[in-house]
């Protein structure tokens, strides 16, 4: 490998930790916020008509947030993971980067997860979020699979 590849792929290493780094503080501020509107029940699912209006409203505003924010960050990890394969890095390269978004990928995943099990008793269902939550399982499996590549599946 020449010098010049291993410098794209250190540039590219170290601003995919930067940006992963922005993209984490901004779901941990979605968690406070979600955290913070839900502060007012003791056990889930609640009942939401027990809240107040302002706890509805904020409740389903820190909602909305943290599904957009699901569904915006699935998308571009998914551009992401497709394009670090086409990239002329080498095998082990593309391993380190697909290792640092699956360590993004199991700390979003476990904040997202608020969005099934900090509901109300009566939630409408929301086909987009079953959607986004099955393309983010696609995208973490197509990651790891790059992981493990075809050697690791068939040993």
């Amino acid at each position: 490998m020449t010098d010049q590849n291993t410098a794209a792929f250190e540039k590219a290493r170290t601003g995919l930790w930067t940006s992963l780094q922005k993209h984490l503080a901004a779901v941990y501020n979605a968690e406070k916020s979600f955290s913070a509107a839900t502060a007012f029940v003791d056990e889930f699912p609640f009942a939401l008509h027990a809240a107040t209006q302002e706890q509805q409203d904020d409740f389903s505003k820190s909602r909305n947030a943290l599904r957009d924010l699901y569904s915006d960050e699935t998308t571009q990890l998914d551009t992401l993971v497709k394009a670090i394969r086409t990239k002329g890095y080498s095998e082990d390269q593309k391993k380190q980067l697909y290792l640092l978004i699956l360590g993004y990928m199991d700390i979003a995943a476990s904040i997202f997860e608020l969005l099934k099990t900090h509901v109300p008793t009566k939630l409408p269902e929301d086909e987009e979020l079953a959607e986004v939550a099955a393309k983010f399982e696609r995208v973490k499996k197509f990651a790891r699979l790059n992981v493990k590549g075809l050697a690791g599946l068939l040993g």
